[in-house]
């Protein structure tokens, strides 16, 4: 029998040698140091440019249109809070706060005195125990007994008298408990039915009016200050509403603080003198039931949500704890009988709006003239007014804070038979209190008008705050689930019964399934009108979800609604519905509105809030006992805020730099490597290598332009990301912090192993005979390109001679700009290019591309007329009078005709011209009105069909490239 491996203990301390540039990475050895700085840290800036000049691209960036002078100028007149002139995420001169006049730069004022050491972990004894605390509540989730497990399996390594780092899951939790920063503690107070108990006399009393209903809360004033102080988003604040314009002179809607809401707000609180200087921020609340267990009971529970108005929607959508817990609302329950009581009903309603109210209560001094002096991320002291900003729900809540009738509209006066025909006034406060005052029966008032008048809504009680304006839009259950789940998909399969019958229907759907992208896949199957009207919901649906919306997108969501009501009208001539006048879709009306007041809707989806569920809710109620869950959960989320807070507040002190030392005497820092000479990773996998193509094959570089180390044009400070990047990974495409590229494409660490040596050996293995001619003609067009002819043009003898050696590669990492999709808090994402023989033991893998194509191709113009779309056969690089050239051999797909394809709207292509790669492109084989043979799946796609579709909804950045 064999004697066991002994494997040595290698401490992570070996620190990332960007670590004063805000990389936390830590590593065992230095060959994970080396494999991270070749994939993480490989700056393009150190990179040598391409011998050819590059065309500089338009930029498309929003810009404002003000100048950026630092520091701030005086307010001028007619600018909201003196503040209107100011740049994106600038940050507001210092003012008085007595006069709330501008006073002299400065530099922030020192904190606060701590009552700790500011080099102190306290309550922890060093960094190893407050590490290993977070991993193990807050990370990792450990269950209790686990905890006390783990801790006596720790004791037996330490000598007799010494004890493990903690005695068990009570001194853990009692350390957390001891933690002085983190979320208010939480408040409650208690609700019960104030009217007639029976009625008739002497019948049973329902036991809803007799219950107490207890709502537990946190200080939203204390919640907003945390908010505001947080230094993580110190670069990712607009402490004043902006007005962003683009190069063409036009509005861009993005964040928040550029919508024209924020900006009337602070203008009407600027007509007071007494609020100059001051800064407005709005609350952005969020309430949504959530159920956590069906199958014991029907567990619900009623989150309310809290963020604010000056953190960015990257950030609100980067889950950065910008988003925080700060309620738990009642949920009043009966019996079945009582269900549709008229005074049950009205009791339910009322205990929403009037816990909403008392939560809130203790911030309305604070929301006119009565400043609160709040120290913010950046250091500095500002005078803040609050005041309430977009509420996000779905829309039963939305009726419910509106105070209006189911299927009637919340935000206007539209008649539920009826919803999308003409324009319709407004609902506002006023409004319905005009209404009242005519003195009209609450009869009249609920059928004529949508209006339950025994209602107010809790925002007529708070100033600047009318709840049918406030209401946002919703993405994920107008759009995504309602608009096209709900209702398209599920027209579209009635439809296909009613034709079919439901044998043949099932077998349609189940081609469709096969094709697994929707749209593509009903071509042929569906009439060409219903075609288009699920295209035109489509782009309507991408356009909305843009990160920037400019002036020429708001005319274009206005133009994609009005053709899916003209195409849409298909559903009821074929006689899936009688008629259309559903709530859901009659939302999308009020989006370009909404749009303009509140900027991109991205930042005000209820999905950041079914994300906030998971966390807040669901997984501290699987961590429970099961009994007095709320309890429960009101705790678990008490001390996961203490260990964030912490944590941020470690971050800041620079407590959690470098590697938690094992022995002090080891700790290393390496900041000596030569990162000019990077080596491979000699335990990475090989991958076997055998191309065989008949398409006509061109090599381009991979990266032409680059935008090398520039700062955002937002005045912010580049993040990087913490995560490496392996080959090994099995899924390495998503978002990251970098912000130093618009597009970067870099080859992976490591080359294929044992490849023939010569280039005319490794040609005929990848069954690329010409590949030394095509790497001879590439080099000429790299080294005259102003000759004004191509390679081939010029012939072999004019072009420079190479017989040297080239390195294969299996994948390409591609970062590029796309904040409309998940992204980093910079708006970047990542997605890896693979061309390898055989994935995951199965079939070749030959990712498609896009090609950005120069400005002066023919053809050329937005969209898709600059680019064009091929796949990768064969990635590499190759050394020539010292310039390193990263290229890829590629194959061309051309478009078969001069527009999109009508009726889906999408680019039709054939497989066959420059420059760069861009990122990866997903093309969908034309099926035509044919079912999809068996055993077609999408290894085998590009090689079994002639036309394809360029698929434009892939993501939203596809969409925005591709149209």
């Amino acid at each position: 029998m064999g004697r066991s491996t002994k494997h040595a203990f290698r401490p992570r301390n070996i620190a990332c040698s960007y670590a004063t540039q805000g990389c936390r990475q830590l590593f065992s050895d230095r060959s994970g140091l080396t494999r991270h700085l070749h994939a993480k840290h490989r700056s393009i800036a150190q990179r040598p440019a391409p011998p050819r000049p590059a065309s500089p691209a338009p930029s498309t960036s929003p810009s404002s249109r003000e100048p950026s002078p630092d520091p701030l100028p005086p307010p001028s007149p007619g600018s909201p809070l003196g503040a209107g002139g100011s740049p994106p995420r600038s940050t507001p001169q210092p003012s008085s706060a007595n006069s709330g006049s501008h006073v002299e730069w400065s530099p922030p004022p020192a904190p606060p005195p701590r009552a700790h050491p500011a080099t102190s972990y306290y309550p922890f004894q060093s960094r190893a125990h407050f590490e290993l605390a977070d991993f193990l509540y807050r990370r990792e989730q450990m269950s209790g007994k686990k905890i006390d497990e783990l801790m006596q399996i720790l004791a037996c390594f330490f000598n007799e008298g010494q004890d493990p780092p903690f005695a068990g899951r009570a001194d853990l939790y009692d350390h957390i408990q001891l933690i002085e920063s983190g979320e208010p503690d939480w408040e409650h107070f208690s609700i019960v039915h104030n009217g007639p108990m029976v009625d008739p006399p002497h019948a049973r009393i329902p036991a809803w009016k007799i219950k107490e209903y207890t709502v537990f809360f946190r200080d939203p004033r204390q919640v907003l200050h945390n908010q505001m102080a947080n230094p993580d988003f110190q670069h990712d604040s607009d402490y004043v509403p902006k007005r962003v314009y683009n190069e063409k002179g036009q509005r861009v809607y993005k964040d928040f603080a550029s919508g024209d809401w924020v900006w009337g707000q602070a203008n009407a609180l600027s007509m007071d003198p007494r609020n100059h200087g001051a800064a407005l921020n709005t609350l952005i609340l969020g309430s949504d039931k959530t159920t956590v267990s069906v199958a014991t009971g029907q567990n619900e529970f009623y989150p309310l949500y809290l963020t604010n108005g000056w953190v960015t929607n990257s950030v609100r959508r980067a889950h950065r704890n910008a988003i925080t817990l700060i309620g738990f609302l009642a949920i009043p329950k009966t019996d079945r009988q009582y269900s549709n009581d008229p005074e049950f009903r009205k009791f339910r309603r009322e205990l929403f709006h009037t816990s909403l109210q008392y939560i809130f209560e203790r911030l309305r001094p604070y929301m006119t003239t009565y400043y609160d002096i709040v120290r913010c991320g950046d250091g500095y002291y500002r005078r803040v007014i609050y005041g309430f900003g977009p509420y996000i729900a779905d829309y039963p809540e939305q009726v419910l804070l509106a105070c209006t009738v189911q299927g009637w509209c919340p935000k206007c006066t539209a008649d539920p038979n009826d919803l999308d025909t003409g324009q319709h006034p407004r609902r506002s406060h006023e409004l319905t209190a005009a209404h009242l005052d005519e003195g009209l029966s609450m009869r009249k008032l609920w059928e004529e008008y949508g209006i339950i008048s025994y209602l107010t809504p809790f925002t007529a009680y708070f100033p600047r705050a009318d709840v049918h304006e406030l209401l946002a839009p919703d993405l994920l259950h107008q759009i995504i689930k309602g608009t096209f789940k709900d209702h398209l998909v599920t027209w579209v399969e009635e439809y296909l019964v009613l034709t079919h019958g439901k044998t043949r229907a099932a077998e349609i759907m189940a081609d469709i399934d096969r094709r697994s992208v929707y749209l593509p896949a009903i071509v042929g199957h569906l009439p060409p009108q219903m075609v288009r009207a699920i295209s035109a919901f489509l782009d309507f649906c991408y356009l909305v979800r843009r990160d920037t919306i400019d002036e020429d997108t708001l005319a274009a969501i206005d133009d994609a609604l009005t053709r899916f009501h003209q195409e849409r009208e298909i559903f009821i001539t074929s006689g899936v519905r009688e008629t259309i006048s559903l709530p859901r879709q009659h939302a999308m009306k009020h989006y370009v509105r909404n749009i303009r007041l509140f900027g991109s809707p991205n930042g005000l989806c209820s999905s950041m809030m079914e994300a906030k569920h998971i966390v807040a809710v669901k997984r501290p109620y699987r961590r429970s006992s099961k009994n007095n869950t709320l309890g429960q959960i009101l705790k678990t989320n008490e001390r996961l805020n203490k260990l964030a807070a912490l944590h941020v507040d470690l971050t800041a002190r620079g407590l959690l730099d470098g590697a938690c030392p094992h022995l002090p005497d080891y700790v290393r820092q390496i900041t000596d490597i030569d990162h000019s000479d990077l080596e491979d990773d000699p335990n990475m996998e090989r991958c076997a290598s055998s191309f065989t193509s008949d398409s006509s094959v061109t090599i381009r570089i991979l990266t032409r332009s680059f935008n090398p180390a520039a700062p955002p044009a937002d005045g912010s400070q580049p993040h990087l990301s913490r995560r490496p990047l392996n080959d090994e990974d099995e899924d390495d495409s998503g978002a990251v912090n970098e912000h130093d590229v618009q597009v970067e494409v870099v080859l992976a660490r490591t080359p294929v192993r044992n490849l023939p040596k010569s280039l005319s050996n490794l040609s005929q293995h990848l069954g690329f005979p010409t590949l030394p001619s095509l790497i001879r003609y590439f080099l000429y067009e790299e080294l005259n390109p102003g000759s004004g002819l191509t390679g081939a043009q010029a012939g072999l003898a004019a072009c420079p001679s190479f017989d040297g050696r080239i390195k294969i590669f299996p994948s390409a990492i591609a970062t590029f700009v796309a904040p409309s999709d998940p992204s980093g808090s910079r708006g970047m994402r990542r997605e890896r290019i693979r061309s390898v023989a055989s994935w995951r033991g199965g079939r070749p893998r030959r990712d498609c591309v896009y090609v950005s194509k120069d400005s002066g191709a023919p053809g050329f113009g937005p969209g898709f007329r600059g680019l064009y779309v091929a796949r990768v056969q064969v990635l590499f690089s190759f050394s020539y009078l010292t310039q390193v050239y990263e290229c890829a051999l590629v194959s061309w797909y051309l478009p078969v005709d001069n527009e999109p394809d009508p009726d889906t709207g999408m680019w039709v292509v054939a497989a066959e011209m420059e420059d760069c790669i861009l990122r990866a492109a997903h093309l969908i084989g034309v099926s035509g009105q044919g079912f999809l043979p068996q055993g077609i799946g999408p290894e085998e796609a590009l090689d079994a069909f002639c036309t394809f579709y360029v698929n434009k909804y892939a993501d939203h950045h596809a969409f925005e490239i591709a149209f």
